[in-house]
């Protein structure tokens, strides 16, 4: 796939949802809720100011996110259900804490 979103914007693949429920009851994808959670695919340059300078974006290819339930418009790439969205309708990276717990200060 040769896809680039542009400036703040990203790419996010929805992460699966349970299928079946808590009492073993299999759930069909019409009944099914979308999951808020996505793995990021490719971002954008960053968000460009008035005056031109271009602001980095937090988030970065492989992360795993969380997004509104109205966020983003749904597209399809190589037959694959896709979301683009802006950078700030994700509302947290998860396991971003983690990863930078483990660092040590020398």
């Amino acid at each position: 796939m040769n896809f680039r979103p542009l400036h703040d914007r990203v790419l996010v693949r929805r992460l699966g949802s349970e299928e079946t429920s808590a009492g073993g009851i299999i759930i069909p994808d019409t009944a099914q809720e979308k999951p808020m959670e996505g793995q990021i695919l490719a971002v954008g340059t960053g968000l460009r100011t008035d005056s031109g300078q271009v602001i980095p974006l937090d988030v970065k290819k492989g992360d795993k996110v969380l997004f509104g339930k109205w966020s983003g418009t749904e597209v399809k790439l190589d037959g694959e259900e896709l979301m683009i969205m802006k950078e700030s309708d994700i509302m947290a990276v998860i396991g971003a804490a983690g990863k930078k717990a483990g660092k040590k200060k020398k």
